[in-house]
């Protein structure tokens, strides 16, 4: 499978693409609060070359040791001055690709790691994408990732993720509340995969249910 295959392609949206942007810039600080502990565990070790897949404004570079060499999947344009601003200010070599998630426009077995962090909930369709985050790795190579999950069926909270899905999915670059990211990675075609389940922030947010985790090819 080449990355140009797929054509599934991403469309910008003139006024929510700029309003994401500067809703990451600004809630940057908080959200990494609540999310640092379970990123330092699963990015530890990161290797001299990363593959990220949305990496917005440039969150996950705090992880990286300076002279990293990013290979930055970045659809949203209105993201990308602020993600070279963050490059800048950790030293990454930053190596931008617009191309859609679906569809890498990296070889084969060419990456040692890829990562992402809340992501796999915008995507158009996050099966596609962990097969292409398979393809790109090398052999050995490992994808450490952060998401939100859909809660257990029948509870509160999954009821709520299903009553607010169309407004949270259009506010929210199409983000879902739904998604069961769990099973959805564990049968991907890993050689191995370690993920646990836990909760993040407050009950009410549609977002709490989360996983944290690495597979290796």
């Amino acid at each position: 499978m080449n990355g140009d295959e797929g054509g599934v392609e991403y469309h910008s949206n003139a006024l929510r693409g700029p309003a994401n942007a500067f809703g990451l810039a600004l809630a940057g600080g908080p959200l990494e609060r609540l999310l640092d502990g379970r990123k330092r565990q699963v990015f530890a070790n990161l290797p001299e070359t990363v593959l990220e897949i949305g990496p917005g404004v440039g969150a996950n570079f705090r992880y990286m040791h300076t002279g990293t060499k990013v290979l930055a999947v970045e659809p949203n344009s209105a993201m990308h001055s602020r993600l070279q601003t963050a490059a800048r200010r950790y030293g990454i070599e930053l190596e931008l690709h617009c191309s859609a998630a679906e569809a890498l426009d990296v070889p084969d077995g060419s990456v040692p790691m890829v990562i992402s962090s809340l992501v796999l909930c915008t995507v158009q369709n996050p099966s596609r994408v962990v097969a292409e985050i398979l393809r790109v790795l090398e052999t050995g190579g490992r994808y450490a990732f952060v998401e939100h999950v859909a809660a257990a069926p029948g509870s509160r909270l999954r009821r709520l993720q299903h009553t607010v899905r169309q407004p949270w999915a259009y506010f929210f670059e199409g983000c879902s509340c739904e998604r069961e990211l769990s099973a959805l990675i564990r049968a991907a075609g890993f050689a191995a995969v370690e993920l646990v389940e836990y909760s993040a922030g407050p009950r009410w947010l549609p977002v709490h249910t989360q996983i944290s985790g690495v597979a290796v090819k």
